[in-house]
This record gives C-alpha cells, sequence and structure tokens, in this order.
C-alpha cells in the first residue's frame, strides 16, 4: 500500500468556505453566528472523485491521510468560540469524506487555535475527533497568530496539555502553519518553510522528548531547510549541549516528501534516516502545477520517491511501514473502514 500522509481537502465545496466568511464578518459586526450551510453527499463526492480521488489513481497511491485545508485553518482570524465551531464544522467534513470513501482517505483533525488563549478546545476537540469519529491525528499550528508568532514554542509547558491527550490516544501531530497575514510572507512559499525549519530549531533548543518519549510529531515539506543544513543543526545540538539528533530527535520526528524535485527528495533521502520518511505529496494543495522541464506535476512526489536508489526494504518503510508506525491508530482505523466499506 502507498500511503500519502498529507493530504488537505482543498477541493472542498464552495459554500463551506463562504460560510467562513459570513462567520468571520459576523464576528467583526457583533451579529449572530450564522447557520452552517447544508452540503450534500453528492457535493462531497464530486469534490473528491473530480479531485484528490482522481488524481490518487492516476499517479498509483491508495490512501492519503487527509485534513482540511491548511491555509483555510486561519487560526489568526477568529476568537475561540468561531474557531470552535470552524474547526468542528471543517473536521465533520472530513469524517465524511472518509465515510464515503473509507479505502481511500482516512481523517486528521485540525484544532481550534487561538494564539494567547489556552489549549482546552483543542484537546477536547482531538479527543472528539479520534474517539468518535475515527480520526488518527491532528495538525499542529506551531503560529496560529499567521506570521507574527505569538506564541510559545513548541517545547513550552503551555502545550502540554494537548501533548498529554495525544500520548494518551496514541496520535501524533503534523506541524503545519495556517495562512500567513503578515505580507512580509508568501504563505507557501515561505511561511509554511519557515513554520517547518523554526519548528525543528525549538525541538532542538528544549528537551520534550524527555517529558514526552512517546509523541510523535511530523514536520511537512520535507523538513523545510533542515536537510539542507543538517551539519548546522548538528553543531547548534552540540552547542547548546544537546545529544545527537539522532538521540535528541530522531526518534519521534518524521519528515515527508513534499518537496517538489527529485534533487530535493535525494538530498532528504541521503540526510534523513529513511526511518523517518513518511511518502507525502500535499495535492491538490500548494505547488499544483506541471513542471516544464519534466512535463509532470511538481507534487507528484511518487516519481521522485520512485527514481530514488533504494532497496525494497527501504521503499516500503517510506510508503507504508514508515506511516503505520507514526500514525499507531492507523491500522485498526483502516481494518475497521475497510470492513464498513
Amino acid at each position: 500500500m502507498i500511503i500519502d500522509c498529507h493530504g488537505h481537502y482543498t477541493t472542498s465545496p464552495k459554500s463551506h468556505e463562504a460560510w467562513r466568511q459570513s462567520q468571520l464578518q459576523a464576528l467583526l459586526d457583533g451579529a449572530p453566528m450564522p447557520a452552517r450551510p447544508a452540503i450534500s453527499d453528492d457535493e462531497i463526492r464530486d469534490s473528491i472523485t473530480n479531485g484528490q480521488l482522481r488524481m490518487q489513481r492516476e499517479r498509483g497511491t491508495d490512501l492519503t491521510i487527509f485534513s482540511p485545508r491548511a491555509a483555510g485553518m486561519g487560526h489568526h482570524a477568529g476568537d475561540s468560540a468561531a474557531n470552535q465551531a470552524w474547526a468542528r464544522a471543517c473536521n465533520e467534513l472530513i469524517q465524511r469524506v472518509c465515510a464515503l470513501f473509507p479505502r481511500n482517505f482516512v481523517g486528521v483533525c485540525m484544532l481550534p487555535q487561538v494564539a494567547g488563549a489556552g489549549v482546552g478546545p483543542c484537546v477536547e476537540e482531538l479527543e472528539r475527533c479520534v474517539t468518535q469519529q475515527g480520526f488518527i491525528g491532528c495538525n499542529l499550528n506551531p503560529d496560529p497568530s499567521g506570521g507574527f508568532w505569538q506564541s510559545p514554542p513548541l517545547t513550552d509547558r503551555y502545550w502540554y496539555p494537548l501533548y498529554e491527550k495525544m500520548v494518551e490516544l496514541d496520535v501524533p501531530a503534523m506541524v503545519h502553519v495556517s495562512f500567513a497575514c503578515n505580507s512580509c510572507f508568501h504563505t507557501t512559499g515561505a511561511h509554511y518553510i519557515n513554520g517547518d525549519t523554526t519548528a525543528f530549531m525549538q525541538l532542538i533548543q528544549g528537551d520534550l522528548f524527555r517529558d514526552f518519549p512517546t509523541l510523535k510529531l511530523i514536520i511537512p515539506h520535507g523538513g523545510g531547510a533542515v536537510p539542507y543544513h543538517w551539519g548546522r543543526y548538528r553543531g547548534l545540538a552540540q552547542v547548546l549541549k544537546k545529544p545527537e539528533l539522532a538521540e535528541h530527535l530522531m526518534r519521534n520526528v518524521f519528515f515527508d516528501t513534499c518537496v517538489y524535485h527529485l534533487p530535493g527528495i535525494e538530498l532528504l533521502a541521503k540526510v534523513i534516516p529513511v526511518k523517518n520518511i513518511l511518502f507525502a505529496s500535499e495535492m491538490i494543495g500548494a505547488v499544483p502545477g506541471i513542471d516544464p522541464e519534466t512535463g509532470h506535476n511538481f507534487d507528484d512526489t511518487k516519481r521522485y520517491v520512485d527514481a530514488l536508489p533504494l532497496s525494497t526494504e527501504d521503499r516500503a518503510l517510506i510508503y507504508e511501514g514508515n506511516a503505520r508506525r507514526a500514525y499507531g491508530r492507523l491500522s485498526a482505523q483502516l481494518e475497521r473502514q475497510f470492513a464498513g466499506g
């Protein structure tokens, strides 16, 4: 099985996205929150069949670990009540996709984060999604202020109640920022990569996995700048009197393959241990166009992984085995979904 660990519902029905805008306008106007739109199963089927499912089939992948649109999380835009309602609406759409296509998608939830607010609502939404809707993980935004970095680092005890629940439920988090409302940062070209790189450095500086030895985090987009500057980070860990990265972080941290050219994937596989790499594409997402040099989509990352000089065993780890290890509930959830679908 080829498991894509990084998919977002970028093709969600337009009425869903329009409701978020109406909700935020009502918040500005001091008006009541509008009612959520009625979205039919047929609308969801059309949005998936003509989008992600078609690309799965064309590219030869089997399963997508699926979450709400990353830029659409927009934690900076709402207050706690608005973001809780938005997260629930987004997560329930993901659950419906998984119910309609149980052999193709398994759910990961967004959290109702608000910069400066506690993580209590995030803990509640995570538990609801995992225990009631069969989700196997969450997306964790290290910067819910949208490019202004107003929250504590990921190693701060501020986040500990969420980590405690993640460990209890045996679910990982993909560390993924949302939309950048700071005009200095292009959302997908700068802010996403900044988020990945910043999160990894925060983890180096702290001792999070001493307190949570079974906690698992996935850093997307190939780890941002991390693999390219691996020597820098090893050296900084040494300066900070931390253990070697293999001991300090790499029992708990994974990187995905959302890197959109072959040389980048080659570097990732050369620097990062195979056991820490998860196959991913983020289609249909950040870079949906066709590379004029190859004639193939930039985000058709399976082509790059297929081109790597890997053993059969190592390729199987990247495509499936590591995902099952990182997402502790994945295998059992697939059995339930396959049995029901």
